[in-house]
């Protein structure tokens, strides 16, 4: 296209007296010849708008001009066009010749085709009808083909239950085989088969062969472990076991039996044979369970073999602390907690020379010395289930048990490496009617900084314990379960936040102010500002706590945002210098080439909208959007140059597309695309804003009348400079003359 400054009259060629009359005649000569030259397409475009003079005229003035001497070129310019013109000539005529053979042959090739499918329709009503004729025959022959594969079914479903039968029949009967020729491995491992069985049989509706199967099982499993129990005890008192003298007295006795190596040897292979009952133990037995209002973590019951090793110890804690024992005494709870503590540490050494090499040998995963203090941690949360209670009403004996229980725990775990996810004394505590009467005990008592120490302590190693499990998960950043963590450090935080304004935890703030104060362990900054209620005595925690969610959001956006960059690479390749200006489309439509980074961003904003908390998914969305605007605005808008249809374009992609997906969590989400937004301003300004604006930027540099001036057409956040670099991007400029 000329500029517009070319299509307005041309300037008058000088005269003289020697070249006025040629001139002329030369003139009139080409008129009619001048459009060859110029270009079809363009004189055919203008013609349609009543300026083929004005380009007629401005050829001339290019090709001539104002040298009159340039005339001479004229006779050459008129021959270049009337060879043109016999080309042009020249192909039209051969188009006319070509067209109405290709009609033809069309017109010929789908007369063809049309006897063809009228031949193929023929056909196919004559399969059609073939067809309803057979299926009619073959009717009654299907129907008593049904009914005779019904009879093979039903049949077939008999020999099934007859081969389970006859299955669990062979293995019971093996067992008894073996047992009657003293092959108790043997019989064992039959009996392990047998309870795979009774797994695979689950699904089945067959409730009196699954009966069977059970009774079966039940019934072997109690002859084999009968008989092995014995044995085993017999060589467990060969050891006496259990050990109630401490690890020292014990190696002295232990290296008295001369046959300590066939000691240990049959106490291997017997616990080998009790531990392939394991998986009938479970089928038939129903362990003990406290009940659920304790919400104690979900578990297997005790290793067989560590069973029949704890019964011994169990007799004897049921012995002397129930019923009317002078040592069950409910103010001296630091009796039957200090016997399990003692009994952990005298088999200790054993559980870990003797039982734990078995375990390794046979590739179990299981610890034998936890699995023993597993066993012995029930009989106390049995004890503190029945005995809390009772001391409900007693403020003094709740706090002793209390304290006791505490000291009990910290042993527990630091000395014993017993794990927190294991079943302990803090589910019986936790429990929530439990758990209220120690805080109200703990209002009252002097016991309210020891509280605030401990609830500290805890949330510290819940947070320890979440960074763990979280760095576990760093690969799936927007997974589920990377998503349950983050909620859950929010949660405390938030939780945190809200008890240091709780009237309950001032209270214990103002304690702990006094001891702070005593001690000289604060400065007299800190100290203030905890008198003055500026700070609490969570904000330790508090600010760890909202480190890792930050840290954790942060991994997030820098994979949603990763994931949109590499999505959005065509659509930095858009060719914005020549695009279509709007006037020039029927209808404006999203960029093809942005469909992809914009899908990705749908998908995992819903994702994670559905996966994190209002507050978290808020925080999430707002850090993404503020790296999506800074990214749009320097590697989309600075990188490239706009034509008219290329600004519009983009503003389209912005204010119709990627804008309104973030509509459903705030009213205006351009806003939060400050840079985006008013970069789209400056690139679709009309040509007289835009110069009335680039005239005011260069002279008013950095002064009020600048920003004025871009306030105006709605430029806040966007620089001088950079209102001045996205001007100098707009291809669409006039031609002024400089």
């Amino acid at each position: 296209m000329l500029r517009s400054s070319q299509m307005g009259e041309a300037p008058a060629i000088p005269c003289c007296s020697e070249s006025g009359d040629e001139t002329k005649n030369l003139e009139e000569k080409s008129d009619t010849n001048i459009a060859a030259l110029v270009g079809n397409e363009q004189v055919s475009e203008d013609t349609d708008n009543g300026d083929l003079s004005s380009y007629v005229s401005a050829f001339i003035e290019k090709e001539v001009g104002n040298d009159l001497q340039s005339l001479k070129k004229l006779d050459k310019l008129i021959e270049q066009m009337t060879e043109s013109k016999m080309q042009l000539e020249g192909q039209v005529l051969t188009i006319s010749s070509e067209i109405p053979k290709r009609i033809q042959s069309a017109l010929k090739n789908a007369e063809e085709s049309k006897q063809l499918i009228n031949q193929f329709l023929e056909q196919e009503t004559h399969l059609f009808s073939s067809i309803n004729s057979h299926l009619l025959t073959a009717q009654p022959w299907m129907e008593d083909l049904g009914a005779m594969i019904n009879q093979i079914e039903e049949i077939e479903r008999h020999l099934a239950y007859l081969k389970w039968i006859s299955q669990i029949e062979e293995l019971s009967d093996n067992i008894q085989q073996y047992l009657m020729t003293s092959n108790v491995p043997e019989a064992a491992n039959t009996l392990v088969s047998m309870a795979e069985l009774d797994i695979k049989l689950q699904e089945s509706s067959c409730t009196h062969l699954l009966g069977f199967m059970r009774a079966t099982v039940k019934f072997w499993h109690k002859i084999l472990k009968d008989k092995l129990t014995s044995d085993f005890e017999e060589i467990l008192a060969q050891l006496h076991w259990p050990f109630i003298t401490p690890p020292q007295a014990q190696t002295v006795g232990l290296s008295r039996p001369a046959n300590a190596p066939e000691i240990y040897g049959n106490l291997e292979t017997l616990f080998c044979q009790l531990l392939k009952l394991q998986t009938s133990d479970e089928l038939i037995t129903e362990p003990k369970q406290l009940p659920e209002k304790y919400s104690l973590p979900a578990s297997s019951a005790v290793i067989l073999p560590i069973q029949i090793m704890l019964t011994p110890l169990q007799k004897r804690f049921r012995y002397h602390f129930r019923g009317n024992r002078q040592t069950n005494v409910i103010s001296k709870p630091e009796w039957y907690l200090a016997q399990v503590l003692m009994w952990i540490g005298n088999h200790t050494e054993f559980l870990d020379e003797k039982i734990q090499p078995i375990f390794d040998k046979v590739g179990s995963s299981v610890n034998a010395r936890l699995e023993f203090s597993r066993g012995l941690v029930m009989l106390v949360l049995e004890k503190l289930a029945a005995d809390i209670p009772c001391l409900f009403y007693d403020d003094n004996l709740f706090c002793h048990l209390v304290d006791e229980v505490l000291l009990f725990e910290r042993e527990l775990h630091s000395v014993h490496s017993y794990p927190g996810t294991f079943a302990n004394c803090m589910h019986i505590l936790s429990e929530e009617t439990c758990f209220q009467r120690w805080l109200t005990v703990e209002r009252k008592s002097s016991r309210k900084l020891q509280f605030l120490e401990l609830q500290k302590d805890l949330v510290d190693d819940f947070r320890i314990r979440l960074t763990q499990v979280m760095k576990e998960e760093t690969r799936a950043s927007l997974g589920f379960r990377y998503c349950a963590i983050l909620n859950a450090v929010n949660y405390i935080s938030t939780v945190l936040a809200d008890w240091a304004d709780n009237v309950f935890f001032l209270q214990l703030q103002q304690a702990a102010l006094e001891v702070f104060a005593e001690n000289n362990t604060l400065s007299k900054l800190q100290l203030g500002q905890l008198a003055s209620m500026e700070s609490s005595v969570f904000d330790d925690m508090i600010n760890l706590l909202e480190r890792l969610k930050h840290d954790m959001l942060t991994r997030q956006v820098d994979h949603v945002f990763r994931e949109v960059k590499d999505a959005a690479k065509l659509y930095k390749k858009e060719r914005w210098l020549s695009l279509p200006s709007q006037s020039e489309q029927a209808v404006m439509s999203l960029s093809s080439s942005a469909c992809p980074f914009l899908l990705t961003l749908r998908d995992r904003l819903l994702q994670l909208e559905q996966q994190l908390c209002f507050s978290l998914f808020k925080i999430f969305w707002q850090m993404l959007v503020e790296k999506l605007d800074i990214y749009i605005y320097q590697e989309i808008i600075l990188a490239n140059h706009f034509n008219e249809g290329g600004a519009a374009q983009l503003q389209f992609d912005m204010t119709r597309n990627l804008f309104p997906l973030f509509s459903h969590y705030c009213k205006r989400p351009e806003n939060y695309f400050k840079h985006v937004k008013e970069a789209c301003i400056v690139l679709n300004l009309n040509i007289g804003s835009a110069l009335l604006l680039q005239d005011v930027l260069q002279s008013a540099s950095g002064q009020p009348p600048a920003t004025a001036a871009l306030n105006e057409v709605g430029i806040y956040k966007l620089a001088q400079q950079d209102v001045e670099i996205l001007l100098n991007l707009r291809t669409n400029w006039p031609n002024t003359g400089k």
